[in-house]
């Protein structure tokens, strides 16, 4: 039975199977040192890609997973030697074809409650190397409903960067669409982890929340247009709301000592000490709500704490 890519659009997912192929030959005869294997993750990953006039709309995103003991240095060729394959699909393709930073065994263990790797081992696809029984047989499967409440604060704040961002004038109207898209989708997806009734599936995400907002912008993800699903604003009150669902729940109180620690050893200071030992994400989610409220830049200070700590 075909193997499905793209939300609904089987036409689509021959040409999405082809260059698999092609990619996952390519990676076997470079003989990568220390690379154990190479997953497709992703909403193609997971069957749910997008479509715009019948090819691609997404970007193909590859998970590359090293052997044991990978060193610095290691990661570093690793990656070194994937650019050139990742360039060269790019331009063939259309879309974006992206292998995240190489991730060895004990990464991926040390971040198995992560929202992104639970649907990474969910659903993915084998390109090269190991298969991906064998690469993520160390990591405990979650049930969606379980994920912390840490990850509706890091989904939080990710899409309120992709909001700062969209403003930028150098940005493009694309560019702007698509962070608008995902702030309306970011902003249920955190409601519903925050409320422990996530579903993997998009669409059981959709009849959980029963937002018809969300609902409009999954259709826009599987079939993306020229204008956005909605206008800034209203994907900024999207955002806004969320932010204040989950921050009035019982685990926005939390503090400890390793957050405190944290923060202060990568930032190199306190920072607000009402916010001091919270999880950095969620000081960096609710620090946004500020510029966001006045349409403002990202603050410089602001972003290096989101990229310090995304």
């Amino acid at each position: 039975m075909p193997r499905t890519y793209a939300y609904n659009a089987p036409q689509v997912d021959a040409s999405i199977e082809e260059a698999l192929r092609a990619i996952g030959e390519e990676l076997e005869a470079a003989r990568i040192p220390m690379l154990a294997g190479v997953v497709l993750g992703g909403g193609y990953g997971r069957g749910e890609g997008g479509v715009i006039d019948g090819r691609l709309s997404n970007d193909l995103d590859f998970y590359v997973v090293t052997c044991e003991g990978a060193s610095a240095a290691d990661i570093a060729a690793i990656s070194g030697m994937l650019e050139p394959i990742s360039k060269k699909w790019t331009a063939r393709l259309g879309v974006d074809v992206d292998f995240c930073p190489p991730k060895t065994p004990w990464r991926l263990k040390h971040d198995e409650k992560r929202v992104m790797i639970q649907e990474l081992v969910h659903g993915y696809v084998d390109v090269a190397g190991n298969k991906g029984e064998e690469l993520f047989k160390h990591i405990e499967r979650r049930e969606p409903s379980a994920f912390p409440w840490d990850e509706a604060a890091r989904l939080l704040a990710n899409r309120g960067a992709g909001l700062l961002l969209a403003q930028e004038k150098t940005r493009g109207a694309n560019f702007t669409a698509r962070n608008i898209n995902k702030a309306v989708l970011g902003a249920g997806d955190a409601r519903l982890i925050a409320r422990h009734a996530y579903e993997w599936a998009a669409k059981d995400r959709a009849r959980a929340l029963g937002d018809a907002l969300y609902s409009k912008a999954l259709e826009w993800k599987f079939r993306p247009r020229s204008e956005p699903v909605c206008s800034w604003e209203e994907a900024r009150t999207a955002w806004m709301d969320a932010l204040a669902e989950i921050s009035a729940a019982p685990e926005a109180a939390r503090r400890s000592l390793y957050q405190a620690v944290r923060w202060i050893v990568r930032r190199r200071t306190l920072g607000n000490l009402a916010t001091l030992g919270q999880e950095p994400v969620a000081r960096i989610a609710a620090a946004m709500r500020k510029p966001l409220a006045a349409a403002a830049p990202f603050p410089p200070a602001l972003k290096r704490d989101w990229e310090i700590f995304n």
